[in-house]
This record gives C-alpha cells, structure tokens and sequence, in this order.
C-alpha cells in the first residue's frame, strides 16, 4: 500500500466517525441521549470501527469502477421514540451525517480554490491532504444519500412519503447489507461521474 492510499484511510476512518457523531449530536438536540449514554459521541475511532465498513468495504471499493473510496463506522445507536419531532425528527438525524460530510468537503475545497490554487500550493503536502479530504467526503455525501436501507437516503425518503413505506423500510433494513452489496456491484458505477464533477464544482480543479 503506497502512502496516499493509507492516508486516504485515515481521512475516511475520521470522515465516518464525524458522520455518526453528528447523526448523535443530532438526535441529543431532538431530545434522545441514547448516543450519549452508550459513549458513542466522541471522536476516538476504536468506538466507531465497523470491521466491514471501516475496513473491508474500503478495500473491495477500490476495486469498483472509478476506485472511490468509501465505507461506514458503527451506526450510531438512537430512539426515534425519543425525539421530540416524531413527525420529521429521524429525518433530521439522518441528514445530519451526510450534511458533516458536505460542509467538510466544502470547508477544505474552497480553501483549495480561495488559498492553494491562487499561491501555486495544490502540489504541496496540504494541497494533496486537502483534496483527499474532498474526494472522500463528496464520496460519502453521495453514498449516504442513496435511497437504500439502511443508508441515510431511505430515512429522508420515508420521513416524505406517507408513514406505509417507513414500515416497509424498516422491513427491508433487515437484509440492508445486501442491498448495499448489489448496489456497489452493480449499481454504484452509474453514480461514480457524480463524484469528479462534485469535486471540481467544489474546488475547481479537474479530477
């Protein structure tokens, strides 16, 4: 493994705990301290560290079409039954990970595009960590999004559409990680040109 490949799982280690931490913060503001009580909002990664999508998943996804980096940690534990907005509460948690993720990548790409590009520094050591930064997290921005149980996207979805299909959500969560399976092998390839357009609207660089 060459350097930019274990420094890249070091930026997607830390990206996915700041997801599932704000996905935690999210639902303690709405009231629930479940997060809080299991000692999962904290940004020490052996908490967080999902043996397949922390650390499998990102292997096998270098071996998908356009070789993006990605993966989860350890869903952070909340009671939709504690949140004090029942009607758009989970939604709320869920889009708090993929929103960490968004104002991450927007964070380090303007200052690409505002510092680096303008002092001739995308070549130095911060202007190769920076858009490593970007590129995994547009990258887990757009995964999170897809509409798939148990990914983000499905409880934003069935938080919109009438209360049947969180049911039949829920039903489908149970085999989730099948479902991700096909959609990485079969699907995610179609979704990949959303990535190197991200990046430049972002930094205005050319992936």
């Amino acid at each position: 493994m060459d350097f930019q490949f274990i420094f890249s799982l070091i930026v997607l280690l830390f990206s996915v705990v700041i997801h599932e931490i704000s996905h935690g913060y999210a639902a303690l503001a709405l009231g629930d301290h479940t997060a809080e009580y299991a000692g999962r909002l904290t940004l020490n990664p052996i908490k967080h560290i999902d043996l397949v999508g922390t650390i499998i998943l990102p292997i096998i996804s270098l071996m998908l079409p356009g070789s993006f980096l990605f993966g989860w940690a350890k869903p952070v534990p909340y009671n939709p039954y504690n949140l004090r907005n029942q009607r758009w509460g989970e939604a709320i948690v869920a889009v708090a990970g993929p929103a960490s993720n968004i104002l991450l990548a927007l964070i380090f790409g303007f200052f690409i595009r505002f510092y680096l590009i303008p002092n001739d520094l995308l070549a130095s050591g911060a202007g190769v960590i920076c858009q490593v930064i970007v590129m995994v997290n547009i990258v887990l921005a757009v995964f999170n999004l897809i509409p798939i149980p148990p990914l983000d996207g499905s409880k934003i979805i069935s938080s919109i559409l009438p209360r049947g299909f969180m049911r039949i959500r829920q039903s489908m969560e149970r085999f989730g990680f099948f479902g991700v399976i096909i959609f990485l092998l079969f699907i995610w390839q179609f979704f990949a040109p959303l990535i190197p357009w991200l990046f430049g609207v972002i930094t205005g660089l050319t992936f």
